[in-house]
C-alpha cells in the first residue's frame, strides 16, 4: 500500500508540476513564462525545452502515478529533477526555504525507488512487472543524468546560433 500511495502522490505532484508549465494551471505562468525561464537559463532552443520540460514532467508524472512504463518514466522525471538542480537550485545549497535543491532531491529519489518497484496495483504490475528490479533502476538513474546532460549541452549547441540569427533579424538602431 506505501509504495501505490508513494507512486501516485509523488506521479501527481509531476503532473501538476508540468501543467503549471505548460498552461496557467495551479498557479502556473503557462509555457511562455516557461519559455522565458529556459533562454533565461540559458537552455535552448526555449520553446522546445519548455515543452520538452513540461510534457516529460505532465506526461511522466501521470505514467509514474498508473505504474506504467515506470523506469522509462523515473528516467525522464529524474531528469528534469537533475536539469532542475543544476541549473536552478544547486547554487543555493540545500534548503527550500534559501531556493535550495532539497525537493528535487526528495522527488528524484522517489522516482528512482519507484523505477524499479511499481508495485502490484499498477499498470505494470498487471502485466508482471510489479518490480523491475536493480538494473532497471540503474537504468533509470544512468538515463535520467544523460538525458538532464543532453539537454544543457543543447542549450550550448543551440544558444549561440539562435542568438547570432536573432540580432541579424534585428532592425538597426539609429545613431543619434
Amino acid at each position: 500500500m506505501g509504495t501505490f500511495v508513494l507512486r501516485v502522490v509523488v506521479g501527481l505532484l509531476f503532473v501538476g508540476h508540468g501543467l503549471q508549465k505548460l498552461t496557467h494551471l495551479f498557479g502556473g505562468g503557462g509555457i511562455e513564462r516557461t519559455e522565458k525561464t529556459m533562454a533565461a537559463l540559458d537552455m535552448h532552443p526555449p520553446k522546445l525545452q519548455a515543452y520538452a520540460a513540461g510534457a516529460v514532467e505532465a506526461g511522466g508524472g501521470a505514467a509514474l502515478a498508473l505504474g506504467a512504463a515506470t523506469p522509462l518514466a523515473s528516467a525522464g522525471l529524474i531528469a528534469t529533477m537533475v536539469t532542475a538542480v543544476r541549473k536552478v537550485h544547486l547554487k543555493n545549497g540545500v534548503w527550500n526555504t534559501n531556493g535550495g535543491f532539497e525537493f528535487n532531491l526528495v522527488m528524484a529519489a522517489a522516482a528512482l525507488l519507484l523505477a524499479g518497484r511499481p508495485g502490484k496495483a499498477s499498470v505494470d504490475g498487471a502485466f508482471g512487472r510489479s518490480k523491475w528490479g536493480t538494473g532497471w533502476t540503474i537504468f533509470a538513474l544512468v538515463a535520467g543524468v544523460i538525458g538532464s546532460a543532453l539537454a544543457i549541452a543543447a542549450g550550448r549547441w543551440f544558444g549561440p546560433e539562435e542568438t547570432e540569427a536573432e540580432e541579424a533579424a534585428a532592425p538597426s538602431s539609429p545613431v543619434e
